[in-house]
């Protein structure tokens, strides 16, 4: 009974290295969305190609890190008799001793408050991209249709009238 217990927390100890690895990797994504809201409003193009470098190396770190925590849970679902479904870090938290239980307590809490903070980050830089290409649509848009020729009218001398919106550039001097 006692090497189980010693074979349990130290399962939480590994877990508690996972869930602080998980924090850092937030704060980061967190940075990035930042950097990356500044990029774009910069047009920085090759601080937007290196971010997009960064994302993608944090991307397969993080689903070595997913991996391991899977690997965690039917660990802890074998020690304990649970099923893998049932392994959450509030039930670990209730079985956990007085130590670890602050521990696990105190990062979950911190998980929950940089993810609910992600998210909206997450959404400031979908908006602020949903903008960048509605602009972009626009002024493309602009400037193709500014090219289309309309309606041909003549004024009452036989002048031929336009629109001052049908072409970019007059030609005429």
């Amino acid at each position: 009974m006692e090497s189980a217990r010693a074979g349990i927390e130290q399962k939480i100890e590994r877990l508690l290295g996972i869930l602080d690895e998980d924090i850092r990797y937030v704060q980061r994504a967190l940075s990035l969305l930042d950097e990356l809201r500044a990029g774009l409003v910069k047009r920085d193009y090759a601080a937007l190609s290196g971010l997009l470098e960064e994302i993608r190396r944090q991307a397969d770190a993080q689903r070595t890190r997913d991996s391991e925590r899977r690997s965690m849970r039917e660990e802890f679902g074998a020690a304990l008799g649970w099923e893998v479904g049932e392994v959450t870090l509030s039930r670990l938290e209730g079985m956990a001793p007085p130590g670890k239980r602050e521990e696990l307590s105190r990062r979950k809490t911190q998980l929950q408050s940089l993810t609910e903070e992600l998210k909206k980050e997450h959404l400031k830089t979908a908006m602020l991209l949903s903008d960048c290409a509605r602009f972009n649509r626009e002024l493309l848009m602009s400037i193709l249709e500014s090219g289309k020729v309309g309606p041909i009218t003549y004024g009452s001398d036989g002048t031929v009238c336009g629109s001052a919106h049908s072409v970019l550039v007059s030609m005429q001097f």
